[in-house]
């Protein structure tokens, strides 16, 4: 059965970074993803990689958040940079359904259970 365990969340001020890592194991997916959801919101896919390395990002994240693999530490990423209060949210780390584009908007089968990420103003 597959273990995802997130690590690396905080509390930064605006224009700040953080890094979030996700240890995978149980089985090795095609496709990672990052998804968030911050009270009363809907939840938000961020980020996903496929197995070419191949990335996806919402809109909202392009250009501050990268995700990376590595896959002989069998170990998922995701750097932020110049963060805003609006990326506060729990952050989870999943197998989305599909890989590709669809990662972000078709759900996931399977996540962690999260890491808190606070940006203050």
């Amino acid at each position: 059965q597959v273990q995802l365990v997130e690590s690396g969340g905080g509390s930064v001020q605006a224009g700040g970074s953080l890094r979030l890592s996700c240890a995978e194991s149980g089985y090795t997916y095609n496709c990672m993803a990052w998804f968030r959801q911050a009270p009363g919101k809907e939840r938000e896919g961020v980020a996903a990689i496929d197995k070419d390395h191949t990335t996806n990002y919402a809109d909202s994240v392009k250009g501050r958040f990268t995700i990376s693999r590595d896959n002989a530490k069998n170990t998922l990423y995701l750097q932020m940079k110049s963060l805003k209060p609006d990326d506060t949210a729990m952050y989870y780390c999943a197998v989305p359904k599909y890989c590709g584009p669809r990662a972000l908007v078709e759900g996931f089968d399977y996540w962690g259970q999260g890491t808190q990420v606070t940006v203050s103003s």
